[in-house]
This record gives C-alpha cells, structure tokens and sequence, in this order.
C-alpha cells in the first residue's frame, strides 16, 4: 500500500499528515500508524494525522501518538489547519474543524495558526503542582530554580500509582521574566520529551495566569519556538474560557512510502 504524506512541523512538533478526505486511509491499522511514526524504519513523527470529512464542518482532525493512541493536540491541531489550508479546505483564511474533543475554531494568516482551545472548568492541586485537562490531561510542575530532568521525573509521575494506567502528560516550567515562561514536557503516548507540546504549553500558561490573574496573555519558549496563550481570567463560576493557542506551522516535506 502506498501512503502519500506530508510532513508538518509546529514549533518541533513533527506529524505525518494525510489526506483522508476521500476515506483512501480509513482501514490505516494501529501497526501501520506506529510504523509511520518510528523514527528508524518510517517516516518519523510524534504522532500522525488524518484529515477526514464530517458533514457540518470544514474537516475532521483525526489524531493518533506514535503508539497509536488517539488523543487531543494543540499542535497536531494548528498543522491540520496549515494542512486543510494548502488542500483547499479554508476559505478566508478562517475554520471550523471537528476534533476528538470536540468543535475548534482557527485562523491562518502569514504561517501563523491561532487555534481555539475548548473551555477548562476546574483543576485540581497536588501539594504546589497543579493537574488539570486542556483537551489532554496535563501535570505541571513549576522548577522554582532547580534542575530536574524532563524525561526521568516524566516517567515517575507519569507511571506512578495514580497515572499509569491512563497515562498524564508532565511539564516542567521556569518563569523568565512577567509575561514568559519556559516549558519542557514529557508526553504520554510518545513516552518521551517533545521539543513542544500545545495542551501542555496552555495547561501551564493558564496555571501561570492563575499565579499571575493580572495577566490574559503569556508567551511561552519551549525548544522547537515559542507560542503565546490567552485566555480570559479564571473565575470560579465559569473556569478558564476563549482560550486560544498561536504560533507557527510548517509544512517540512511531501514523501510517500510503501506500506
């Protein structure tokens, strides 16, 4: 079976993309897709996306981990929406997509993609790190200064008692100066550290501005480039909402491998 990809990029989150929208990849197997996503015999991503049909909207984000897990993700998300652009699929530069958590909004203009993220309700502390769900369960950790390293401290909250069976993101923030910070993450599904993640990028942006409630925008390095979040303030009534995730989304390559 020959598979025809492009290769997307968003601030060093890298995705194998499809164009599902005539079904040609509907039977594409969990094998197949962790084939894909290795690094040494496929193509190589942090996860793959297909880009379907579903009647009501522009497209369909269909998103799977390296491992063949499906889950929500902010970055996966802003490259479907390049993706959707250069197939045709948006129209004035403005969409409305389907993703496995639910209907997103986005924009592009100039390589930037500003992505809706769905509403936060509530969080949940653990002693003075914080856990809360941006469209992907997040665990985020402030450094306060000292050093740890993302991948050994990922894996010990990810697979203690109270994660291992569903899995959490983890995320290891350092404050640069008011209105910036710096976030490395250990993501589930890929078991390893991504040079960005955009649920974890807005899962800390928004714990910060719960540190911080003067602020409704922060800007965020991480390894792969920076990204900004805004949200409106938290409030106990009504949580976190107009969320939105922005930053750069680049098509790497076009290929095609046999299957």
């Amino acid at each position: 079976m020959e598979i025809k990809f492009s290769k997307y990029q968003g601030t060093g989150n890298d995705f194998v993309m499809l164009d599902n929208m005539t079904g040609c990849y509907d039977n594409l197997t969990i094998a197949q897709i962790q084939f894909l996503c290795d690094r040494k015999l496929g193509v190589g991503a942090d996860g793959l996306i297909k880009i379907s049909t579903r009647e009501g909207y522009d497209f369909e984000v269909e998103y799977f981990n390296a491992d063949g897990t499906q889950s929500f993700c902010g970055n996966g998300a802003r490259c479907s929406v390049a993706f959707a652009n250069s197939l045709g699929l948006i129209q004035n530069n403005k969409t409305t997509f389907l993703a496995i958590d639910g209907e997103h909004k986005a924009s592009i203009k100039d390589g930037l993609v500003r992505l809706e993220m769905l509403s936060v309700s509530n969080y949940r502390k653990n002693n003075d790190d914080f856990i809360l769900d941006t469209g992907s369960p997040h665990y985020v950790h402030f450094s306060n200064g000292e050093q740890k390293d993302i991948v050994s401290y990922g894996k010990k909250i990810r697979y203690s008692e109270e994660f291992k069976e569903k899995g959490i993101n983890v995320n290891i923030v350092g404050v640069v100066d008011n209105e910036t910070i710096k976030v490395e993450t250990y993501e589930r599904g890929v078991e390893d550290e991504t040079l960005s993640c955009g649920t974890g990028v807005t899962a800390c942006a928004l714990v910060y501005m719960l540190r911080n409630t003067e602020l409704n925008k922060v800007d965020v390095e991480t390894k792969g480039g920076r990204l900004t979040v805004e949200a409106n303030p938290y409030s106990e009534e009504n949580g976190f909402r107009n969320i939105w995730l922005s930053g750069p989304a680049k098509k790497v390559f076009d290929g095609s491998i046999d299957i």
